[in-house]
């Protein structure tokens, strides 16, 4: 495995599991949206595992799928440090329920995670993007779920 894929796969991989953990604090803030930030946790825990397991082939570069990982490290790095410091400080003081929201959606509208859901979007052409592709098919667009999400919540409290 080239350095450069390494690092790409390790920071891919830290803001998968980042946002799994912003994702499971805003689960413990938000009682009446527990489900919602649930099923958004166990689905990024899912993309760290399948990236994790990729790690462990013995050469991962055969089959790993090119278009899967963003190729602005930069971007990954400078997302998965805004992460930190957002558990780090919503640990402390929790955001307002539309906070979280908004704070989630840009987030996975963030190159690292755009990047994922342009790659499940995309044509198949490797029969590694397959395996990645079956084995996400049940998570849809997360930043369309948070969208729709939000609009719910915000028409509800209308009514």
């Amino acid at each position: 495995m080239t350095e450069t894929l390494q690092k790409h796969l390790d920071e891919s991989i830290k803001l998968e599991l980042s946002l799994a953990k912003l994702y499971s604090l805003f689960h413990d803030s938000f009682f009446e949206d527990e489900d919602f930030w649930w099923e958004l946790t166990m689905e990024e825990q899912g993309h760290a595992s399948l990236l994790q397991q990729e790690k462990k082939q013995p050469q991962p570069l055969e089959f790993f799928p090119d278009n899967l990982l963003s190729t602005d490290l930069q971007s990954l790095i400078d997302t998965n440090k805004k992460i930190a410091e957002l558990i780090s400080r919503y640990s402390e003081t929790p955001p307002s329920k539309a906070e979280a929201l908004q704070v989630a959606l840009d987030l996975e509208l963030a190159a690292g995670e755009s990047h994922f859901q342009q790659f499940l979007d995309s044509p198949t052409n490797s029969f590694s993007a397959n395996i990645f592709k079956q084995l996400n098919q049940e998570d849809c667009d997360h930043a369309e779920r948070i969208r729709s999400y939000m609009k719910e919540n915000t028409e509800n409290k209308r009514n």
